[in-house]
């Protein structure tokens, strides 16, 4: 018997929508791109032209009453991201919305509630946890290649010396915006991913722009997981000028792994592949990694390229599973585990604020 056919929604036409969302409904089995909420269009903006096919929608109100569609994307700024969730779990459809997930961390707490009562899905689009590279990371910790890991460091490093004027470039105690939410959301959840909790956080956010801007544009976290357990630094920062920015040094008892370069995979998005296309997500094999290892009580370097790309298609189809049997164990990731990064996101701001480390 054929698949059903999934309606997906999409709440917002910006970069987010554009880029990394539609594509990926596009491509994955059984789920029908339905309607866009574009509240307002221009001539050269326009998601009825982009899309002629598709409903638009003026207001995400629109969206949630139609009873045609089971899941809806939410692409919006993180200050939007609580209500509309609600509000589309309360509609009956299930929810893939973006990082960061929600403001705080008991938001998110309400909203797996709200999940639990209305048996629908939530997923959030950490899309970085199939960045190639990190997969590759991943590999190379639980095959034992590095031994014991006592040091990780995953950097989100770039020369930007002008400010961006949204969300991203602001720092509220109230709102989900800055560095900290915007990059930090990654480089902290791909910690999660492979350590688990820290024992606690100490955060040092600065403006390294300089620009008399009162909020941090750059950030360095350390997460410390106790004795024999490794130490994290996750740092994003703005005026880093460099040829090839660092984006992993992992370091253990039986030797160290060192990766350059951002995935490709956002970068072939924006101009126009898909997954599936040939050589999406492939990086040519200069951008390779440097692993170095123990021969002989030598250390010696060797280039390790990485592994065959998953995509970020993974997280849609994951997401389709879910939805068709899977159930919540079957979320690619999870409200809880988004939860859980912004109660490390939360204990960094305190640590950044009241400089001193805070437990969790």
């Amino acid at each position: 018997m054929a698949s059903k056919t999934h309606n997906v929604g999409v709440i917002g036409y910006g970069m987010s929508a554009k880029v990394f969302h539609i594509p990926l409904i596009q491509v994955t089995p059984s789920f029908n791109l339905h309607s866009i909420v574009q509240r307002s269009s221009k001539p050269d903006d326009d998601a009825s032209k982009d899309h002629p096919s598709v409903k638009i929608y003026r207001s995400a109100d629109e969206m949630f009453a139609d009873k045609s569609i089971d899941i809806i994307a939410i692409t919006t700024t993180p200050d939007t991201h609580f209500p509309f969730t609600k509000s589309a779990l309360e509609s009956g459809k299930h929810v893939i919305v973006e990082k960061p997930f929600v403001p705080t961390s008991s938001e998110a707490q309400q909203l797996i509630d709200v999940s639990s009562k209305t048996g629908k899905l939530i997923c959030v689009y950490q899309n970085r946890r199939w960045d190639t590279d990190f997969l590759t990371v991943q590999q190379l910790i639980k095959e034992g290649k590095l031994g014991s890991v006592v040091e990780f460091e995953t950097h989100f490093d770039r020369y930007k010396p002008e400010r961006p004027p949204t969300w991203k470039g602001n720092l509220s105690m109230d709102h989900a915006g800055g560095v900290i939410y915007d990059l930090g959301t990654h480089l902290i959840d791909q910690a999660y991913v492979l350590f688990g909790m820290p024992q606690s956080v100490v955060a040092v956010f600065t403006n390294q722009r300089g620009d008399g801007a009162p909020e941090p544009d750059s950030m360095t976290v350390l997460l410390k997981y106790g004795h024999g357990r490794p130490l994290v630094t996750a740092k994003a920062g703005v005026l880093s000028i460099e040829t090839e920015q660092l984006r992993y040094w992992v370091r253990g008892s039986k030797g160290s792994f060192k990766k350059y370069h951002l995935d490709v995979q956002e970068d072939q998005l924006k101009a126009g592949l898909k997954p599936g296309d040939k050589g999406f997500g492939i990086e040519s094999d200069d951008m390779s990694g440097n692993l170095v290892v123990l021969d002989g009580g030598k250390a010696v370097r060797t280039k390790h390229k990485n592994l065959t790309p998953l995509t970020y298609a993974s997280l849609y189809d994951g997401f389709r599973k879910a939805i068709e049997g899977g159930g919540e164990a079957a979320v690619p990731v999870k409200a809880s585990d988004a939860r859980d990064v912004l109660k490390i996101i939360e204990a960094a701001k305190e640590s950044a604020q009241s400089g001193r480390a805070i437990n969790l």
